[in-house]
């Protein structure tokens, strides 16, 4: 077992339920001091009586909200007087035609996926900075090619990249790490609660769960690359193959993208 978070302390959004709770496990068992916000006060509360732990500080917080993230970062350095991470975990996804989808979907994403992470990285730099921490982004394959059907989620994700690089070369002399992680397919709920063209949660993920990464490993794999100070990590040879392609055959990985989300059950694109 790793030593590097011994005593560190980590900001986690989004954590009551897959790749966010599963780090906040792991940190946790690893001797960091772990806050956690998420929307849900219930979770919230099952999730503390769960871990039963006294280096675990949960706050609720919409992170689409400014004031929130201000509110979540405030109560972390009150807590425990310092941030050494920060991982912008919390996302939202969606699944609809753009000719179809009601505009507060895209608005959504952006508000979730891009201007939480822009929200909780502005609060946290100070003290990311004092520590010579890292600010991590968990984006996605749909942050370097868009996606058909998600619009909102690969503009957001894309969006969330630009912002984070930006923000890395500004920091580039500062001992400051900036890293964005895609993660692939990992078995969570992010694709039942993906928005529908009406803006509802979909309910039935369009994916066989059943031999997809967990969410365990998918988080052992985040925090060795916050450890090594990465750029960033695509975590699956699918996702770097695509990413690689991409490049160099951009048409042709358009059809194979296209062909992929047509052959999901009940496609938009049908």
């Amino acid at each position: 077992m790793s030593s590097f978070y011994n005593q560190k302390i980590v900001a986690i959004t989004g954590a009551t339920s897959g790749i966010g709770k599963a780090l906040a496990i792991i940190l946790l068992q690893q001797g960091a001091k772990v806050a956690i916000c998420g929307r849900n006060a219930d979770k919230l509360n099952n999730f503390k009586a769960e871990a039963n732990h006294p280096n675990l500080l949960c706050i609720q917080a919409d992170i689409s909200k400014e004031a929130d993230c201000k509110h979540f970062i405030d109560e972390i350095i009150q807590q425990f007087g310092a941030l050494d991470v920060l991982i912008n975990n919390a996302g939202i996804s969606m699944r609809a035609l753009f000719e179809e989808v009601d505009l507060n979907v895209i608005r959504q994403s952006m508000d979730i996926n891009f201007w939480g992470t822009v929200y909780c990285s502005k609060f946290a730099l100070p003290y990311i900075i004092q520590s010579k921490g890292s600010i991590v982004g968990i984006s996605s394959v749909a942050g370097y090619k868009g996606l058909p059907c998600r619009t909102g989620y690969s503009s957001s994700k894309f969006a969330m990249q630009g912002f984070l690089e930006s923000l890395r070369i500004e920091l580039l002399h500062r001992q400051v790490n900036v890293l964005w992680i895609s993660p692939g397919f990992v078995a969570s709920n992010i694709r039942n609660v993906a928005l529908n063209a009406e803006g509802k949660a979909q309910k039935e993920t369009p994916l066989n769960e059943k031999g997809l990464m967990s969410a365990e490993a998918c988080a052992h794999g985040i925090l060795q690359a916050i450890e090594k100070r990465k750029r960033s990590l695509i975590m699956t040879f699918q996702g770097k193959l695509t990413v690689w392609m991409n490049k160099f055959f951009p048409s042709f990985v358009d059809r194979q993208v296209y062909k992929h989300f047509a052959n999901e059950p009940d496609s938009p694109l049908k």
